[in-house]
């Protein structure tokens, strides 16, 4: 790791911050890669990182359409967690955390991970059931997970309010300690840097506009902003946009896109240390470091690959996050954002192999992209490394909708249906 003197970051301070070096290299396309990843974002790099860490390739190119970290990387609610109830869930996510806990000192690059506990809130004596055996079914998969009465919910929130003539009554909840949150673009930044250090070109500003392929229908390379690049295999992580790189190959996907937003307040002094959850008021809270409050709830109720959404959503959030802590009725909204998420059938994500020879697809993440990171980058690695699905994800197959084998995951977002 590189080390500055005080001096030296004084003198940066002053300057404006010009003279740092460049964390990774501003690479120019060449003709041709063993491995083309479609997508900057969290996802492709990690992918293209694990493929030259784990697997020795490092003739690929990660293509970014905009700049790095433009994407859903740079515009989620940076949590990450592993509460899952089905084992394939539990074991793919579990997976993701053991990575999540050593990833600064992997990357050498600190992603600012706060293990400070996700709480699920429970407002029925149904809710607290299901909870009671979503933990259950944690513990048995060896993950950590805690059932909570009232009272202890109000020691981990203080500031929520436990009384009966809440609007959401609480009656316990559900936390998983070892959860928590991370810095998204430091994780773009450390998965840049280090892919950059061990060879991968990193080309940002390069659209990818068609998918060439040969007479057998195996991918050739793909036609871009700055040229044709050839490939003999070709990863998709595009997010939300995942249905129309797919298109140009003519292969239907089960997904849709849709729009997820999230808000942060005016910075205030220390007052939440966990993340919050709340299936029936469609909320989910956490502080930064830097003292905002951040609100993320529901999708937007149609498709779109905007990055922008609408007032009623923003209000429905900011209503539910009144509700649970009437406290924060007069911080002021600073900003609001918008992700495009591609969501699958079944709520649980794809990484597989595709029918088309040499294409890969790396998608479907509904309402947890971000969490997932490390471990879909892992996977996702081996699976093109090897053109065979990684143990771990031979689940979340494309063919699973086909044979009736899907994955109706439970607790996989903020919504109701989910919980």
């Amino acid at each position: 790791m590189t080390r500055y003197s005080a001096l030296s970051l004084i003198r940066q301070g002053f300057a404006g911050h010009n003279g740092w070096p460049r964390v990774w290299r501003d690479a120019t396309p060449r003709s041709g890669y063993d491995i083309v990843i479609i997508g900057g974002g969290g996802h492709g790099l990690a992918t293209a990182y694990y493929l030259a860490r784990n697997h020795g390739l490092t003739n690929i190119a990660v293509l970014e359409k905009g700049g790095l970290g433009g994407g859903n990387v740079g515009r989620n609610t940076t949590i990450v967690r592993s509460n899952y109830l089905l084992d394939e869930n539990a074991a793919f996510y579990e997976h993701g955390m053991k990575l999540w806990t050593r990833l600064s000192r992997d990357l050498n690059f600190n992603v600012m991970l706060s293990q400070r506990g996700v709480l699920n809130l429970a407002h029925t004596d149904a809710q607290m059931e299901a909870f009671a055996r979503r933990g259950n079914a944690m513990r048995l998969n060896g993950i950590d997970a805690e059932l909570l009465d009232v009272a202890a919910v109000q020691q981990a929130a203080p500031l929520l309010d436990t009384s009966p003539d809440a609007r959401f009554p609480i009656v316990g909840g559900l936390i998983q300690p070892r959860a928590g949150t991370a810095r998204h673009d430091a994780v773009a930044w450390g998965y840049a840097r280090a892919a950059d250090a061990l060879g991968v070109d990193i080309i940002q500003n390069c659209e990818v506009t068609a998918i060439r392929r040969d007479r057998s229908g195996a991918v050739l390379g793909v036609e871009t902003t700055r040229g044709l690049i050839g490939a003999e295999k070709i990863g998709l992580c595009v997010a939300g946009h995942t249905s129309q790189l797919a298109a140009m190959v003519d292969l239907p996907l089960p997904l849709e896109s849709h729009l997820l937003q999230a808000m942060v307040t005016e910075p205030v002094k220390p007052c939440l240390d966990t993340v919050v959850t709340s299936g029936a008021a469609h909320c989910y809270i956490s502080q930064t470091d830097k003292g905002e409050l951040v609100f993320g709830g529901d999708l937007d109720g149609y498709p779109s690959f905007a990055q922008r959404g609408e007032t009623p959503r923003i209000e429905h959030i900011c209503a539910s996050a009144v509700a649970l802590f009437p406290a924060f009725s007069r911080l002021r909204l600073m900003r609001t954002w918008g992700g495009v998420v591609d969501m699958s059938m079944d709520g649980s994500p794809i990484i597989d192999r595709t029918p088309v020879p040499g294409l890969y697809l790396n998608g479907g993440w509904n309402y947890g992209g971000f969490k997932a990171t490390p471990a879909a980058g892992w996977c996702f690695a081996h699976t093109i490394a090897h053109d065979a699905p990684h143990p771990l994800v031979r689940p979340f197959a494309l063919d699973r909708f086909a044979r009736g084998a899907t994955l109706d995951e439970k607790g996989a977002g903020p919504t109701p249906a989910l919980h």
